[in-house]
């Protein structure tokens, strides 16, 4: 068989994305072009090789054996290439062009900004864009190169990096506010309790998770109260309005200087920390390595492996 050309690059490209995708037209999506090119590109391929790659019916599209080795050994060789992407020396005007990251608060408060300085520094002529809220996005759909999520809520077909640890979730109030109304000994108290209730990014209630393993429960807590945003939700519980439920990381400060005190620390949840998140290894954006790997520093997390 005669060496490939990089002409037919494309189509080893668009092989691999099928595979990871398993679908066509999820594929089709995310090269930006119609499944019927996508199509003729596979048949393209099927045929240079002399060999068939992926059984397809109406419903679904799965590698054969020889096209899952096939897919396997172009993986590694993507996953090189971005590498050798992520190194290059040159970090100037147009080489990075515009990074667009979508973050909850938390990760922009937490993981984001206190790196900016140097990741800006690092790259001063690059475009970044970081759109903070909370809502779950279609990343590919809105133009992000990459997102922070929960490590337990980031899509299956994305790649994930973790950048925490996991994650320590207390129940908080203020001396004023316990004092008041008394201080919870078990979970059902709650009940009897003035509540911040934690809203999410769809528009639904959070129930409470305390504990871990196996003796976790969730709470439909009582409030009149329902905020979004964590940090109001800290001021709030600071001002004696009631209990909130944050990560304990962003209510270091204020348990600190004693403005708030954990409620049923025997109670606290150990959650999924936060990732980045991105369509592929070896599509996402060169300037996205040097971001994790300062986050992931700061942290105390290893460098990734080369």
């Amino acid at each position: 068989m005669p060496p490939f050309l990089r002409s037919e690059l494309p189509d080893l490209a668009a092989f691999s994305i099928v595979v990871r995708r398993r679908s066509f037209k999820a594929a089709a999506i995310e090269l930006g072009i119609t499944a019927s090119a996508l199509s003729h590109a596979i048949r393209r391929l099927e045929e240079r090789l002399g060999t068939k790659l992926l059984n397809r019916t109406s419903r679904s599209v799965a590698p054969t054996p020889a096209g899952l080795r096939f897919a396997a050994r172009l993986e590694a060789g993507f996953d090189e290439i971005g590498s050798a992407l992520s190194e290059m020396d040159d970090v100037h005007a147009g080489a990075f062009g515009e990074l667009r990251l979508n973050i909850p608060a938390d990760a922009s408060r937490l993981l984001v900004s206190p790196v900016l300085p140097s990741f800006l520094k690092l790259l001063p002529d690059m475009r970044f864009t970081v759109v903070v809220e909370n809502r779950p996005v279609d990343m590919v759909a809105e133009g992000f190169d990459a997102g922070i999520r929960y490590g337990d809520t980031v899509p299956e077909d994305m790649i994930a990096v973790a950048l925490t640890e996991p994650l320590e979730w207390v129940i908080v109030g203020s001396p004023t506010y316990l004092d008041r109304h008394g201080r919870p000994k078990r979970p059902d108290d709650l009940m009897q309790h003035s509540c911040l209730r934690l809203l999410l990014g769809d528009n639904s209630a959070f129930r409470w998770e305390l504990g871990n393993g196996d003796a976790m429960i969730r709470i439909d807590v009582p409030g009149n109260c329902t905020i979004s945003d964590t940090q109001s939700t800290i001021d709030a519980a600071a001002d004696g309005l009631g209990l909130g439920y944050v990560l304990k990381r962003r209510a270091d400060a204020e348990l600190r200087d004693g403005r708030l005190e954990v409620v049923l620390p025997q109670w606290s949840s150990t959650g999924a920390g936060f990732h980045m998140y991105y369509p592929s290894r070896r599509q996402n954006h060169p300037a996205l390595r040097h971001l994790i790997e300062l986050i992931r520093a700061r942290e105390g997390l290893p460098p990734l492996a080369r």
